[in-house]
């Protein structure tokens, strides 16, 4: 009989030859699904042509979910380690935090959010999609390596601005910019001119403030050929210039805009025959903003001899349209306690009746704030919504031309209201709030019982005035959301309106608030009235000269051409047969050919 012993406590066991079981697989599908969601938004919006506030919350609204539920789903997902999901949170909050305070000038908090957040999180999920099969060191490792990447690019490269469809001009940090090219090529100051000079005198064809002499965008006694194969325009002069979104203004044969020269914010003087620098101001000062563009957005305006000019920090200025020189100075945040708007404070001077009036912002009854126009010292306050990228607009309204008649619209976040220029006394209101909106288009009388308001948030409304003895009444007729425009302001034509609806042109019935037509796809760009001729002179956002028939028949474009290169969102000009443009890298001047007797458009 065989006798089986058992092994002895000595003798080892022989060992299996399976393989160590491998870990789970990293569940990705969730964080996949979220991030493809994110994507798909931001494309829409770009492609589905929404109007820019509608763009902004979608996106931004998109980045906020997507920041809140990724990391709530990477923290209970039960496929990694809890150790290592709090290592990889950690990483990304504190390449979060160093990422902002490399890149502050360079992209802005916002910029570094908005755009490194979204890649941080794709880069993640992508890795973990590549690796979930691998051993959780390996995926460690290669996790934190692809958040630290994604977070050191954002070092790398800056923001130069946005489109008006919210889409970004990123460059590599180093790439020099066009302001520096500009500094390097620009010339010592000529100097101030004589105080003999001859004083600056306005004379008919001039272009005196923003949007021409009436404040309306519209030019008379103005007809030019409009066949541009032809007669092109002829390029006069063109040259680059500092950093803004300050229109031109003609005068006397004199240009006068503002620019960033620097660390200076600069109203400068050159001839207009010749684009020479005749003479410039300058004050310490600099907006940075890395999404709109850094510089001055006000328009300066001409009155009896002299110039007022409103920077983006707040300074406002009167000086000798002739030499330059200060005659006084103001600063907006001191005299209101006004904070510094997200964009710079963008509202041009508007000068009436012995004041200039100009937009702060303040609270309580510090919105408007006058100036006398001869010394500097204040006039009157007006209140007004804390928000607004407009600027006060003169018209005529109740029947009556002269001077007793006229006010001045202004609209905000709250609404718009009129008022008296010498008194700052309210005259009527249309209560519109929307807490927090930015508006940014000038309101317009249609006649002097009528005035049409636009904004992305209100569409087109048309309001219906009336006034007796006592007081004056108010009340909309129509609105309408078939033009929403953003900051692109509209000319009206003979009954029509003529604008952007977000970045596409169309036209609209003021009778009845329908849209005509909607083609022309020019950008944000800007728009004046040829009105003797029924022409539309529309810059895009590209840099072309676009010219269109004022008809509500059809969309019908007559020519167009390259006229600078660049992000242009700076109204155009008419004046003594010349066309000015610009944008934040440069200016020229086109001399337009006169229409013969037989070709003149007029409608």
């Amino acid at each position: 009989m065989q006798t089986i012993q058992s092994p002895s406590a000595a003798e080892p066991v022989a060992a299996t030859n399976r393989p160590a079981p491998k870990p789970p697989a990293t569940r990705v599908v969730p964080g996949l699904v979220l991030v493809a969601i994110f994507w798909a938004v931001h494309t829409a919006a770009a492609l589905a042509g929404w109007p820019i506030s509608s763009t902004f919350f979608a996106r931004a609204g998109a980045c906020a979910l997507l920041t809140l539920l990724f990391p709530l789903w990477w923290l209970t997902n039960r496929s990694v380690r809890m150790r290592d999901r709090l290592l990889a949170l950690a990483v990304m909050i504190v390449g979060c935090g160093l990422a902002i305070a490399v890149s502050r000038q360079t992209l802005g908090t916002i910029g570094v959010l908005f755009m490194g957040l979204p890649f941080v999180f794709t880069g993640w999920v992508l890795w973990l999609l590549v690796s979930r099969k691998w051993s959780p060191g390996v995926q460690r490792v290669g996790l934190a390596i692809t958040v630290s990447l994604v977070w050191c690019s954002m070092g790398l490269v800056r923001m130069d601005g946005i489109t008006g469809d919210l889409q970004a001009n990123i460059q590599w940090r180093w790439a020099p910019r066009p302001e520096d090219a500009y500094l390097a090529s620009r010339s010592p100051d000529a100097g101030l001119q004589s105080a003999t000079e001859r004083p600056i005198e306005l004379a008919a064809g001039d272009w005196p403030a923003l949007r021409g002499p009436a404040s309306d965008g519209r030019m008379r006694g103005v007809k030019i050929a409009t066949d541009w194969k032809a007669s092109p325009p002829q390029l006069v002069w063109r040259q680059r210039i500092g950093p803004a979104w300050s229109s031109p203004i003609i005068v006397s044969g004199r240009l006068f805009t503002q620019e960033q020269v620097g660390d200076m914010e600069s109203v400068v003087c050159l001839d207009a025959a010749t684009g020479k620098r005749l003479w410039t101001h300058g004050d310490k000062a600099r907006l940075r903003d890395a999404q709109g563009g850094d510089g001055p957005r006000g328009t300066p305006a001409f009155d009896n001899g002299r110039l007022y000019t409103q920077g983006a920090t707040g300074i406002l200025n009167c000086l000798d349209a002739a030499t330059g020189r200060v005659k006084w100075t103001r600063d907006l945040v001191k005299d209101s306690g006004a904070p510094l708007p997200m964009w710079g404070f963008s509202s041009s001077p508007l000068v009436v009746d012995g004041v200039v009036i100009t937009f702060a912002g303040a609270s309580a009854d510090k919105g408007l704030l006058a100036y006398h126009a001869d010394s500097g010292k204040p006039a009157w306050t007006a209140a007004t919504g804390p928000i607004s990228y407009c600027s006060p607009e003169l018209v005529s309204l109740g029947g009556v031309q002269d001077s007793g008649q006229r006010q001045v619209l202004f609209l905000s976040d709250q609404g718009l209201v009129a008022l008296e220029p010498r008194s700052g006394k309210v005259c009527w209101k249309f209560d519109a709030p929307k807490n927090g909106i930015w508006r940014a288009v000038q309101p317009a009388a249609i006649d002097p019982a009528s005035v049409l308001v636009g904004s992305e948030d209100l569409g087109l409304v048309r309001l219906r005035l009336a006034h007796d003895a006592n007081a004056w009444t108010v009340e909309r007729r129509w609105a309408s959301k078939a033009m929403k425009p953003g900051y692109n302001d509209f000319a009206i034509h003979e009954g029509f309106a003529y604008g952007f609806d977000s970045s596409i042109f169309c036209c609209v019935d003021l009778d009845s608030g329908k849209r005509r037509w909607k083609q022309g796809r020019y950008g944000h760009g800007q728009v004046l009235l040829l009105a003797d001729q029924g022409l539309l002179l529309v810059t895009s956002e590209t840099g072309e000269v676009v010219l269109l028939e004022a008809t509500p028949e059809a969309h019908h474009e007559l020519a167009r051409f390259q006229a600078i290169e660049g992000k242009t969102w700076n109204h155009p000009v008419v004046a003594h047969g010349c066309l000015f443009v610009r944008n934040d890298e440069e200016i020229a001047c086109y001399r337009l050919a006169v229409a013969d007797a037989s070709s003149g458009r007029k409608r």
